[in-house]
């Protein structure tokens, strides 16, 4: 029986090697591939013929979209606007790849720390960028709570440095272990139902037990695979809201 962690392999598709380096494209790179081909055709199936009385498809676009653009509304205001193209292409980008690691024999490229934390980076290099385009040294006032007395500084500026630099190992590392633990999960009990089923009739009854657990345990991870997108997408709206506003 294979292990649980098998699932998470990186094996080379097409080996490819430059300059001592490996290149290879992947299981991940293919799902990747997969992911981004699906989400675009899908997205210009649906908008393709744009009508008053929408059809399943298009409805199911424009409510995306709505989800998206309601969550920059919200969380950084009418100037957010300008970040929709980044942010909606982040949400699907992770939520294609939590939901397409939910096929049987598929590869969850979210489950990986490094394509997580390369998003992550990503997301924190571009707020500290824009913050400081737009505002100059002045963004980093963020470090310092407004009103606050100054010898209180001393202790509160490190704190709110400190939050700010593990901004990308909490958003990264809270997507993948949560994608890696529920597959893993999923497997497990599917190892005991197989286990089980080979021991006769009376293995056979018992298999269904772990086999229905499995059967509530997916649902619940199509659940967590939509929650882990709308949260990773919401906190950079929340970190790009920082290049918005200075709040002194």
């Amino acid at each position: 029986m294979a292990s649980p962690i098998h699932q998470f392999v990186i094996e080379p598709i097409v080996p490819i090697e430059i300059a001592g380096y490996d290149l290879s494209f992947t299981n991940s790179s293919l799902w990747m591939a997969i992911a981004s081909g699906l989400s675009i055709l899908l997205l210009t199936i649906a908008m393709s013929q744009k009508t008053i009385v929408p059809s399943r498809m298009q409805l199911c676009a424009e409510i995306i979209y709505q989800f998206v653009a309601n969550m920059i509304r919200e969380n950084i205001g009418p100037k957010g606007r300008e970040y929709f193209p980044l942010v909606f292409t982040i949400f699907m980008v992770v939520l294609m790849g939590n939901m397409l690691g939910m096929i049987p024999y598929s590869f969850t490229y979210t489950s990986h720390i490094i394509v997580t934390g390369v998003l992550a980076l990503m997301i924190f290099l571009l707020v500290i960028v824009i913050g400081i385009a737009r505002h100059g040294l002045h963004f980093f006032s963020l470090f310092v709570p407004p009103g606050v007395p100054a010898p209180m500084l001393l202790i509160l500026v490190p704190i709110e440095l400190l939050s700010f630099l593990v901004r990308p190992i909490t958003l990264s590392v809270r997507l993948f272990a949560n994608m890696m633990a529920g597959h893993i999960v999923l497997k497990v009990f599917a190892g005991f139902s197989v286990g089980l089923l080979s021991l006769g009739v009376g293995g056979f009854f018992a298999g269904l037990v772990p086999a229905a657990f499995n059967v509530a345990l997916i649902s619940l991870e199509f659940l967590i695979a939509f929650l882990q997108a709308y949260v990773f997408t919401l906190l950079t709206c929340i970190y790009l809201k920082d290049t918005i506003e200075i709040a002194h």
